[in-house]
């Protein structure tokens, strides 16, 4: 269960896009903050709010969050986000003019330089987008005047150099005052520069500083100051939207002692369009090359869409096998990639960064229930693993008990168990409850390796005193130390404590008391599902299907009468007709047919 104030804990000094999400798992919202944890908080805080934002935080049911380097990132991914999801309560935007691209007409004799916001397949080079227009037109005003290549949109020879030559902002190429091949080689260095190959540039300029100060030029060591002051400052490309690569997955890994931690960013159309993560547990002393291979092989396996890259830190091991698969599957190549530097290593950092602070925020989360368990509990070890049991009949008709484990702080469904009772045959839920815990127990002490694995650390049974006298009189008959707290439920039928066996109320956090709620509530359906399908299963499927005159509302009144078909066969001709509908003829068919 998502505690909000919780998670908001957990949120961390960092800029990233924050997500949304209502009860039904909708995106209602996507933003981007330079600090997530001030951000997100504010919107559950008593402060001023508009109407809008107050109406969607009243919507919010949990939320999520993608770390990232810095606030243009950040901003570039909320725009992907939004642009994707078209949340409630975003302003949508209506087309891909959303932010500047620096392009380059590079099939022309003397390619300009301008900024736009289409981009289209004309053999041109596009570089952004840039998230603030200003940088765009700062870095664009930066090239002109480093560079001096034209500035004018339709180039033509004219008879005089225009008053950008007279001003050294301009080459002069109408002139033909420099060559094409000399023109083309600034604009490769413009290029360069554009695509964040800057370490030769800043060297460049850093050793011209030197030897003007050197030569007491200090206005001209000034001037190249600036110039590489700004280019530091503009050059930064946005890892979150690569025009280059326009269909990739990227996939990111943690681990600690307990979890792994798998994130996969999708990147679609050259834009980041989300992502997902995934825990994987007994994982412990697998290397990430064997994790990554199984993780990849099981995720894809069902998936239609088949990227044509997919990009991780650590070559996968069966690397050309798990291509020539993906690559059948999608009928096109697809690689496995591992890039060793530049933008794209980058890319996958983030993933791994984002897998790691979300395996932190979820190993808090368990030890910090494990912690509070154990001082609850009055244990001296960590209570990795507590098992809860319930019954489920109707008039002690279809008796089973459904058991669920905590483990690790986590309800493991996986290790969920049905039982039908064996030994008792009337309506006494202690009875019951005292046989199954015997049962449970003598599996993992006749079988330690089994299906049930090792002995919990602690029971908890769905009911009062009554029910955990049973569960210790089991425990007691099997001779083992497990200690036993039931799970109290108010008149509302919600859980409103755990007991010790001395009736004592243990003091909860409200964290503590939800996973305890989800537990009951997970055994309690458990239970019920599995004594309504043996029910149904009766109900379908009987010899009363046989007999004429019987349908499914008589069928169903006899059953629930009686409790089974058993019982059905065993009654009298009188008893029979008590049931509505069943006269002596239709009794008399019963008994003959059933017996």
């Amino acid at each position: 269960m998502f505690n909000i104030e919780e998670e908001l804990k957990k949120l961390p000094n960092k800029p990233g896009v924050y997500i949304m999400r209502d009860k039904e798992d909708k995106i209602i919202y996507v933003g981007k903050a330079v600090i997530l944890k001030n951000r997100v908080r504010q919107y559950f805080r008593k402060t001023n709010k508009t109407k809008r934002i107050e109406n969607m935080v009243s919507l919010i049911d949990h939320f999520e969050y993608i770390v990232t380097d810095n606030e243009a990132e950040a901003l570039i991914l909320e725009c992907n986000l939004i642009k994707q999801n078209r949340p409630k309560f975003n302003v949508l935007l209506k087309d891909d003019k959303t932010y500047p691209y620096i392009k380059i007409d590079i099939k022309s004799d003397y390619p300009n330089v301008f900024i736009t916001r289409t981009i289209q397949n004309d053999g041109a080079k596009y570089f952004g987008p840039y998230a603030n227009p200003g940088s765009a037109k700062e870095m664009l005003d930066f090239i002109k005047e480093k560079f001096k290549i034209r500035q004018c949109k339709n180039f033509k020879s004219n008879k005089r150099a225009c008053l950008n030559y007279h001003i050294k902002r301009c080459s002069a190429p109408c002139m033909r005052y420099i060559s094409k091949e000399e023109y083309h080689e600034q604009i490769n260095q413009i290029i360069m520069l554009l695509e964040g190959k800057i370490d030769k540039i800043i060297k460049d300029l850093e050793e011209k500083m030197e030897t003007a100060s050197k030569n007491f030029q200090y206005e001209e060591a000034a001037t190249l100051r600036d110039q590489k002051m700004a280019i530091e400052r503009i050059s930064q490309k946005q890892k979150v939207s690569n025009i280059t690569e326009n269909d990739i997955d990227v996939i990111g890994l943690a681990k600690n002692d307990i979890n792994v931690c798998v994130e996969i960013f999708f990147v679609r159309k050259s834009k980041m369009i989300g992502r997902e993560h995934y825990f994987l547990e007994d994982m412990k002393d697998a290397t990430e090359e064997e994790i990554l291979s199984g993780f990849i092989k099981q995720y894809y396996l069902d998936k239609d869409e088949i990227p044509h890259k997919i990009m991780l830190k650590e070559e996968s091991i069966d690397k050309e096998v798990i291509e020539n698969w993906l690559s059948d599957k999608a009928q096109r190549k697809v690689e496995l990639k591992s890039p060793q530097k530049g933008e794209k290593l980058r890319f996958v950092e983030m993933a791994q960064n984002n897998a790691k602070v979300t395996l932190e925020n979820k190993s808090k989360e368990k030890y910090s229930v494990l912690n509070e368990l154990k001082e609850v509990l009055k244990m001296d070890k960590l209570p990795r693993k507590i098992e809860t049991f319930d019954i489920s009949n109707i008039s002690g008709t279809y008796m089973v008990a459904g058991m669920c484990v905590l483990y690790n702080g986590v309800i493991n469904h996986k290790m969920t168990r049905r039982f039908k009772i064996k030994t008792v045959l009337t309506q006494d839920d202690p009875k019951c409850m005292e046989e199954v815990i015997i049962r449970r127990i003598n599996q993992s002490k006749e079988n330690p390796k089994g299906g049930f694995g090792d002995l919990p650390d602690a029971i908890f049974v769905d009911g009062g005193i009554t029910q955990m006298r049973a569960a210790k009189n089991a425990i007691k008959a099997c001779e083992v130390e497990i200690p036993i707290y039931g799970m109290v439920k108010n008149d509302k039928h919600r859980t409103k404590a755990l007991i010790d066996e001395n009736r004592n109320e243990q003091e909860l956090s409200e964290q503590l008391m939800n996973l305890i709620t989800a537990f009951q509530d997970t055994v309690h359906e458990t239970a019920i599902e599995y004594h309504r399908k043996l029910r149904d299963k009766d109900i379908t499927k009987s010899k009363l299907d046989e007999i004429q005159g019987i349908g499914d509302s008589k069928k169903q009144a006899l059953l629930k009468y009686f409790g089974s078909v058993e019982n059905i066969g065993k009654a009298t001709l009188d008893q029979l007709q008590k049931v509505k509908g069943i006269n002596e003829q239709l009794a008399i068919k019963i008994k003959n047919t059933i017996n």
